[in-house]
């Protein structure tokens, strides 16, 4: 059975006084790398890449990672949206910029989240997550309803699953309820072949799917790839780079 299957990998490097975090992102349907630089309990630069992507206009969201510089460490990474404007970020991207900042603000060296759901069947599917190799969560889901387990049950991850996820769990089960709830939603993208839309829908969205760019965002046709039956070759490309600090600053973007 085909399954959408997702990798993140983070990494971070420092002390009290500063460092950095270099973090990983693979699925069916992207592939992106985020590298973040701290001092003193502050953001000082991101920079992002984008080695696959789905729309022709994704890298050029890379850039607005740096608004995030100024932002104060903080453990939990749905605080970037209190920060800067989510809808002119690359989603994914966004995301893995404010795993990385959690784990600095935590001063993690490694954490590493894997993400599988089958394929749905009338509707149904389940959406499973491990952290660091050990199943964490698995959820029975409806479309965008999760089914269960509690306390989960009835949770509409369309609506206002991030406030309730953060005032009801505890922080560190929040930030993966919010990572599998991310790859539950995408995961749905494989009941249609998205090769055949010729550009982003102009949803407002993210950066790719504002009105100013929707329409020239074409679609990387053969961008989406299949990890059913090899997980183990998501990020694999990425192990060098992931490791490879430097005592310099990074490129302002």
């Amino acid at each position: 059975m085909q399954r959408f299957r997702r990798r993140i990998e983070l990494a971070g490097h420092g002390d009290d006084q500063g460092g950095q975090v270099r973090a990983v992102l693979e699925d069916d349907f992207h592939h992106f790398r985020v590298a973040l630089e701290h001092c003193a309990g502050v953001v000082t630069a991101v920079r992002g890449e984008t080695p696959r992507h789905p729309f022709s206009a994704c890298p050029g969201a890379a850039p607005e990672l740096n608004r995030l510089a100024g932002m104060r460490l903080d453990g939990i990474a749905n605080s970037v949206t209190l920060y800067t404007d989510a809808t002119q970020q690359c989603t994914h991207m966004f995301d893995l910029a404010g795993l990385a900042i959690a784990l600095a603000a935590r001063g993690n060296a490694y954490r590493r989240y894997d993400i599988e759901v089958p394929r749905h069947v009338d509707g149904r599917s389940h959406a499973r997550l491990w952290r660091d190799g050990a199943p964490l969560l698995d959820w029975e889901v409806d479309g965008s309803t999760i089914v269960g387990p509690a306390p989960y049950a009835g949770v509409d991850m369309r609506k206002g699953m991030a406030r309730w996820a953060l005032g009801t769990l505890p922080a560190e089960e929040a930030e993966a309820a919010l990572v599998l709830r991310r790859c539950a939603l995408i995961s749905l993208g494989r009941l249609k072949d998205i090769d055949r839309e010729p550009h982003a829908h102009l949803t407002g969205r993210c950066y790719a799917q504002q009105p100013e760019r929707a329409p020239q965002a074409i679609r990387i046709v053969g961008s989406t790839w299949d990890f059913s039956a090899r997980p183990q070759a998501l990020c694999l490309d990425d192990q060098a780079w992931l490791r490879d600090f430097s005592d310099s600053p990074l490129p302002t973007p």
